[in-house]
């Protein structure tokens, strides 16, 4: 499946609009305690495993989104947002696009 933040692929056509999809994933409340206890990585302000986290968070999101995509039979997803929420000592990554198919 593609995914793209565009709001078309270069070198195909929209053949079919499916609708808006998102794909989200938590970070539970311990999170933020168990990664700064593993802070021993800091070097510059940067936290390896925090970054790893947030890496993990985010490729849940877009998988969800991709097969949300897939489920409605597109084979592409445009315009894809990425959005960070800090939600009672939750951290929520949402991944939002418009489903298309393309030819």
């Amino acid at each position: 499946m593609i995914t793209t933040t565009t709001n078309s692929v270069e070198g195909y056509q929209i053949a079919e609009y499916h609708g808006i999809v998102v794909g989200e994933a938590i970070l539970g409340a311990n999170v933020f305690r168990d990664l700064f206890a593993q802070v021993t990585d800091i070097i510059g302000g940067r936290s390896g495993a925090y970054e790893r986290s947030l890496g993990e968070a985010r490729t849940t999101a877009l998988n969800e989104l991709q097969d949300r995509a897939a489920d409605l039979g597109a084979n592409a997803v445009v315009g894809i947002d990425l959005d960070y929420e800090v939600i009672n000592n939750m951290l929520m990554v949402s991944a939002s696009g418009t489903a298309v198919t393309i030819a």
